[in-house]
């Protein structure tokens, strides 16, 4: 096909005004542009659209068929961009979302009920979950990942990337005094997250690489407010990230111990991935902004 889908107003501004002039008027471009327009329509169609001379115009039989078939087609164009506009202006659609059950229940829940009040035709379905998510064999729209990303093609937005702490309760620090060293801190470990529960988990020590071994002897669970409620009824010291803990420290039923002795912030870093940014809906966009207003 060599002619253009951009010809069709050209060629139906023409019809309408029965004037290569005037076309060319309310079209704002040269009247040389409006004819090289219509003579490419009529080449490569193969049939005469409009019988002209200097001073009068009119449709041929096929230029009056034509002409329905262009404004069929430029209706639909306009309804298309109004029901994009429409999109736009409120976002609407499905919008699948898996997240980490800590994340979902600690800051993602509480602020569900003013996401849907400002949102209210996005039709949301969250998948929780501790495993992570195939975007695309899941259907998954977007995800949210705990700690450090492997390289990958998706695009990513960091949401949290507060700092691994070392807490107990002033119980159970009152009944066990601590000495320095990471043998010290190591056997009042009791529970960790499965994550961090490795033979040389990595640290610094005053600043200085160092290993603590959370393998053995040590209760492992895939939840970090599971974590954080053992340690509260006095399960010794664990790490915990410090977003999940910073009401507990605030109000004094947590104290942080141990801080000399830190991790690589990506360990506890949340991270928000999805397919592509140059095609993202609305809905996505309006809840990937929640997400960064709700860890803020």
């Amino acid at each position: 096909m060599g002619w253009k889908l951009d010809d069709l107003p050209i060629f139906a501004s023409v019809a309408e005004h029965g004037s290569i002039t005037a076309a060319a008027d309310v079209l704002g471009m040269p009247k040389s542009t409006v004819s090289t327009v219509l003579a490419r329509l009529e080449r490569e169609l193969g049939v005469r659209l409009m019988e002209r001379n200097s001073r009068n115009l009119r449709l041929t039989a096929e230029g009056q068929t034509f002409l329905r078939h262009a404004q069929e087609i430029l209706e639909q164009v306009h309804a298309a961009d109004a029901t994009m506009a429409g999109m736009r202006a409120e976002p609407t659609g499905r919008l699948a979302v898996a997240l980490p059950p800590a994340f979902c229940q600690e800051i993602v829940a509480p602020r569900l009920a003013s996401f849907r009040a400002r949102y209210p035709r996005i039709a949301l379905e969250l998948v929780v979950t501790s495993h992570g998510a195939d975007l695309l064999r899941d259907q998954v729209d977007l995800a949210v990942v705990v700690g450090p990303l492997e390289d990958s093609d998706l695009v990513s937005r960091t949401l949290l990337a507060g700092p691994l702490i070392w807490v107990a309760s002033p119980g159970y620090l009152a009944r066990h005094p601590l000495s320095e060293g990471l043998d010290a801190l190591r056997a009042h470990v009791q529970i960790c997250e499965r994550r961090y529960g490795l033979p040389r988990f990595p640290v610094h020590w005053a600043g200085e690489p160092a290993q603590i071994d959370l393998s053995r002897g040590v209760w492992h669970v895939n939840s970090p407010l599971v974590v954080r409620e053992a340690v509260l009824a006095g399960a010794g010291i664990a790490p915990l990230p410090q977003h999940y803990c910073r009401s507990q420290i605030a109000h004094g039923r947590l104290i942080q111990v141990f801080p000399q002795v830190t991790f690589d912030i990506a360990a506890s870093t949340l991270t928000a991935v999805c397919l592509s940014r140059r095609l993202m809906s609305p809905r996505l966009r309006v809840f990937l902004d929640f997400l960064g207003e709700a860890c803020r």
